[in-house]
């Protein structure tokens, strides 16, 4: 069991962080960013929820959108797949603390802690897979509008925002901590019915044939005598 409690605890450590990452990623308005050849000084960042100016002394302006009809269609989608999947992942965290075989209960049911620990590992890759559907659409939006040739040259382009790789990496620690749990889950439950089926039975004496002989032999009770 000590090693399925490590693999349990490390994809939960490594789902923690992903979903960390993911819920960063989120935040933060870093997703695009657009240097002006114009003014070097300064830099445009957008994300989710404001976009934002740096300037050459390092200090940053950021602003919220004013509508959310003003927003490109991606960033609409992004929005609430990416608040969906920071739920998901709470949730998954808190389903996979429950089904931690180190976490003793009053009642150990190994078959509900299986249930948990599955549910939790399943709901991480949901959640991992929702963090790098919208990231993965807006890293294709900025390559297809980088390489845009009806666009004259001069005009300014997207570029990728540290948000961005963020994303992609907290997606990936998502999928493989829930892929641990999972496996973990499943192990832990094997091994213990292996051992409930485990029947000890108490060997047979075998009697010996010399004493059964003897016992089958036995010479008679003295009888009566007739003379």
């Amino acid at each position: 069991q000590g090693l399925v409690g490590r693999c349990q605890l490390g994809g939960l450590i490594i789902s923690f962080f992903g979903w960390v990452s993911s819920c960063v990623t989120t935040s933060i308005p870093f997703w695009k960013n657009l240097n002006l050849e114009l003014n070097e000084l300064e830099t445009w960042n957008t994300g989710l929820w404001h976009a934002c100016v740096i300037q050459d002394e390092n200090i940053m302006e950021c602003k919220s959108y004013g509508s959310l009809l003003t927003l490109p269609l991606e960033f609409r989608i992004s929005r609430i797949v990416m608040v969906l999947s920071n739920g998901l992942g709470f949730l998954a965290l808190c389903i996979s603390i429950l089904g931690l075989n180190c976490l003793k209960i009053r009642e150990q049911n190994l078959g509900l802690k299986k249930r948990l620990g599955i549910a939790g590992g399943i709901l991480f890759c949901i959640s991992g897979m929702a963090t790098l559907a919208p990231v993965s659409w807006v890293a294709y939006n900025v390559v297809r509008e980088f390489w845009d040739k009806t666009v004259p040259e001069i005009v300014p382009r997207w570029e990728f925002g540290e948000a961005l790789f963020l994303g992609w990496f907290a997606g990936f620690f998502l999928i493989l901590g829930g892929f641990l749990l999972i496996c973990s889950a499943c192990f832990l439950q094997t091994q213990t019915k292996s051992k409930q089926f485990a029947v000890h039975r108490k060997p047979e004496m075998r009697k010996d044939p010399r004493l059964q002989s003897h016992h089958q032999y036995l010479p008679p009770k003295n009888a009566d005598l007739v003379i």
